[in-house]
């Protein structure tokens, strides 16, 4: 059975590969490891291994993980899941990225409960790509009102987009809403040039990560390839 060291090697190379392939820069795609459900002692390993950006996406057992693994220096956390209003102001603090902001009130909660002796808190806008009624997120329409006004926020930084695509589709399907995905973060940073950085997109996981750095992912969450499937409950 492969290590998690093993496979964040494993994971990082796929990474390489996939930017050379694509004619991009090295170390312009990111790791984020999905490490929602896994005890400690698993992000401990992957630490020691040299992954430093971990994905949590339920507050309470991220900021016990953050209790458990206060000794070690330069853990970067991110929050990947659904927000509750009532559950910003810990996020707000403890966070340095929140990848699943889809409205206006929670970026408002975060601009406001975010220390300002913290540097700003790093955010995404998730987009609802597919139109998925299980799924979280903004549509493509509401983009441009919600960059304008978040973009007017303090204490928050408007890196970019995030978005979870119908894994069901066809490769081909998979590939059209990445690009989709790529070309509105383009036109949104052309038309709203003072909102923020609008550098980032937050999309592939274990199964096309590929797919998506050729069509401009900065971040790849990946979870399953690094720790292995998880447990299933009885």
């Amino acid at each position: 059975m492969s290590s998690i060291a093993d496979n964040i090697g494993s994971v990082t190379r796929r990474i390489q590969k996939a930017t050379l392939q694509a004619g991009r820069a090295p170390g312009s795609v990111h790791l984020l490891a999905v490490s929602k459900t896994r005890p400690p002692e698993d992000l401990r390993e992957a630490f020691a291994a040299g992954q430093r950006a971990f994905g949590e996406n339920y507050l309470q057992e991220a900021l016990e993980k953050m209790e458990a693994l206060a000794d070690l220096e330069g853990v970067d956390w991110h929050f990947i899941g659904p927000i509750q209003s009532n559950k910003t102001r810990q996020m707000a603090s403890a966070f340095s990225w929140v990848h699943s902001v889809d409205r206006l009130k929670i970026a408002r909660r975060l601009s406001e409960q975010r220390d300002p002796a913290l540097p700003p808190l790093n955010i995404c806008l998730q987009v609802n790509i597919n139109e998925e009624e299980s799924k979280s997120g903004c549509t493509l329409d509401e983009l441009p009102d919600l960059v304008a006004e978040i973009g007017e926020l303090p204490n928050i930084s408007l890196r970019g987009l995030m978005a979870i695509p119908d894994p069901d589709q066809p490769e081909a399907g998979l590939r059209a809403s990445f690009r989709k995905l790529a070309n509105t973060l383009k036109q949104l940073r052309s038309d709203h040039p003072d909102a923020g950085p609008l550098d980032t997109l937050s999309i592939g996981m274990s199964g096309d990560l590929e797919v998506a750095i050729a069509e401009g992912a900065t971040w790849v969450r990946v979870g399953t390839a690094l720790f292995g499937k998880r447990p299933v409950k009885s």
